[in-house]
């Protein structure tokens, strides 16, 4: 809406809703509105503020409302020009306290800054007081944009610059500002120097701020400080104060600060919560303390507080941590009794602790309780965990119990579950898990085949991975890549060389192309069964490829070529390895010496020893058992053997 103005006169619209209210002016009514009705009044000499009792300036609702409206509104391309044309024509001076709530009224800290800075450069005679500086710097403090602890610092330094003196208010939003900054320290400092600089006192709020800021950067000796004046005047805190405290306090391990502070609170008629109750319970459980755990956990249920998810995992973890399995048990029982329902961290306490003291027996009976709170979920996180603390037999009870009571399954828990039988060698146990796996709605995929392929191949059960193999090209998933170079390293640890390279060459028809991994099966496959004219093709072969070798490449070739006495060809391979970049690890160092102590090289092997050292590299109790022999001129071949962590063969010469 814009108003007509004459030169001596104003009308303005006054909205009051639901009752009768009169406006004076000079002590006189000069309008008034009834019933949510806007009634217009006319009012003499509208640069003349209204005036309160104490004589301060009534702010102007409408024209608050009128700059708000238009600075926000999208009808304008330059909302700030729209503004200054419209006070030009009123012939008024916006005051602060109009400023200020013109400043609240705006819903984007950005546009509110623009506007602070539009009142003292384009609006004559307008100069920001404290109480102004004080609401944009509220604004700022909830603002999440990247730069506003930034735009906080510009605001202070004006307010510096122009000898503008802050409030206690001011103060406080400044420690909340910069007590969340990554300078927090040197920031606060600055904020207790105003104190000092404006001649002001501290009052309770002042110190509620200071408190929480030491303790939002764990600085529990200045916080502890903080209280200690806190208390000494009298003042009160809340209990969002008293439990940051007490936190801070038992993290840093201030047992007698935190009993104290406690017993504070409850003399200052603070009510403990289930938030205190529980940051107690989790000091005293931690310093070994279960008893005194137990009785603030009954205290806090006399006291009518109920206890929630974390009190009780806070309760039963003190427990656990001392060792009382009994009553970690009975608490996890009256914790479902009570329908508070157990996550994955209560049931992994429990699990930990009857593990670590051979009760695991016992974990029938916890299931038992919980039934109406088990879902797969739970049952999942049971078999993984149980797997993971090596119970495999557990495991596959609890594993039984999910596929019993539940039509669908985890797939989580299956691929726990099958890892679990591969680990512990129950291949048939696993291939019988995969056959029956869709019954639950879980389908099979190229994961879960190659765990089975990988254990298979450890075993060198090759009859089993033929079936599977051709179970898995029958039905799906196709194989990957991973697929392949386990079923390369394992037909070749069988010593199946053709059937190796069959499929090495059937992956070259598919979309899977050879990698590193796969080339390095194939040489080793082909190096280890005597093959070395065709390993030594491959290798070339896969460089013509853009295939770079690695170093665990050069040590199968070196390996191998070292072990049928031809070692020129294995110290060739070894210079081509350091002239291509590739630097050898200690396995490499340790095939080629023990070629050279073999063959009678003695003066290549030391040499080699020196460029060991002089690389850095660490000698191990295999290098020191080479270098024993070359010293005692012994030829002897008791060695020790390694296995290749990719491909599974045993790299290290030494055997």
């Amino acid at each position: 809406m814009r108003l007509n103005h004459a030169a001596s006169a104003n009308w303005v619209c006054s909205f009051i809703s639901k009752r009768r209210y009169a406006t004076k002016y000079n002590g006189r009514v000069v309008g008034e509105a009834q019933n949510g009705r806007a009634v217009a009044v006319k009012v003499e000499a509208p640069e003349d503020l209204l005036k309160d009792a104490r004589g301060y300036a009534i702010p102007r609702h409408y024209l608050i409302c009128k700059v708000s409206r238009i600075l926000q509104s999208r009808a304008f391309a330059d909302p700030f020009l729209e503004l200054s044309e419209w006070l030009n024509t009123l012939a008024l001076t916006i005051t602060t306290s109009e400023a200020s709530e013109i400043l609240k009224a705006l819903k984007t800290p950005s546009k509110a800054l623009e506007f602070f800075r539009f009142c003292s450069s384009s609006i004559p005679g307008f100069r920001h007081d404290c109480f102004t500086y004080n609401r944009i710097l509220l604004i700022l403090a909830k603002s999440s944009a990247p730069d506003s602890i930034q735009l906080v610092r510009g605001i202070v330094d004006e307010m510096e610059q122009l000898n503008v003196r802050g409030s206690i208010s001011t103060v406080n939003i400044l420690i909340g500002i910069f007590g969340s900054s990554v300078e927090w320290a040197v920031e606060l400092e600055k904020c207790l120097g105003f104190v000092k600089k404006w001649d002001l006192r501290f009052n309770s709020y002042t110190y509620k701020c200071l408190l929480q800021a030491y303790l939002r950067f764990n600085d529990s000796s200045r916080a502890s400080n903080v209280y200690t004046e806190i208390r000494r005047r009298g003042y009160k805190l809340d209990i969002f104060a008293y439990n940051m405290l007490l936190d801070a306090l038992a993290k840093d391990e201030k047992v007698e600060q935190v009993c104290k502070v406690f017993s504070d609170m409850k003399r200052k008629h603070c009510e403990p919560d289930e938030y205190t109750y529980t940051i107690m319970i989790r000091m005293m459980g931690k310093i070994g303390k279960p008893e005194e755990s137990l009785s603030l956990f009954q205290e806090m249920i006399t006291k009518g507080c109920t206890p929630n998810l974390i009190a009780y995992n806070t309760m039963i973890q003190s427990l656990a941590k001392n060792q009382m399995v009994d009553k970690a048990i009975f608490l996890f029982c009256k914790m479902v009794e009570s329908n508070c329902q157990p996550n994955e961290f209560t049931y992994s306490v429990i699990l930990e602790v009857m593990a670590a003291e051979g009760k695991l027996g016992r974990l029938d009976e916890v299931l038992q309780v919980s039934t109406k709170f088990m879902n797969k979920s739970i049952y999942a996180y049971l078999v993984r965990t149980l797997s993971k603390l090596g119970h495999a037999s557990e495991a596959h009870r609890v594993f039984c119990n999910m596929w019993s009571f539940h039509d669908s399954g985890d797939r989580d828990a299956y691929m726990s579950m099958l890892d679990n039988l591969c680990s512990a060698g129950k291949t048939v146990e696993a291939l019988d898990l995969l056959s029956k796996i869709h019954e639950k709605g879980i389908g099979t995929d190229t994961i879960m085949y190659n765990t089975l392929f990988s254990a298979l191949g450890k075993l060198k059960q090759i009859p089993y991975i033929h079936d599977l193999y051709k179970q898995m090209k029958i039905n799906g998933p196709s194989p990957d890549i991973f697929t392949y170079n386990i079923l390369i390293a394992s037909f070749g640890r069988d010593g199946k060389v053709d059937e190796a390279i069959k499929i090495f060459e059937e992956m070259e028809n598919s979309y899977c192309k050879p990698d590193v991994i796969t080339y390095n099966s194939l040489i080793n496959c082909l190096g280890k069964n005597g093959d070395l004219v065709e390993a030594h093709m491959r290798f070339k072969e896969m460089k013509e490829r853009g295939l770079n070798p690695d170093v665990i490449t050069y040590s199968t070739l070196i390996e191998c070529f070292g072990k049928t006495n031809r070692v020129e060809m294995a110290c060739r391979f070894f210079d081509e390895m350091l002239a291509e970049g590739c630097y050898p690890n200690i396995v490499t160092y340790n095939i080629l010496l023990d070629c050279l102590e073999k063959s009678g090289k003695t003066a290549e092997a030391l040499d080699l020893y020196a460029k060991l050292k002089q690389q850095g590299l660490s000698p191990d109790s295999i290098t020191y058992a080479v270098l024993e022999r070359l010293q005692s001129g012994s030829h002897r071949t008791v060695r020790i053997r390694r296995q290749n962590p990719i491909t599974g063969w045993v790299v290290s010469p030494l055997k």
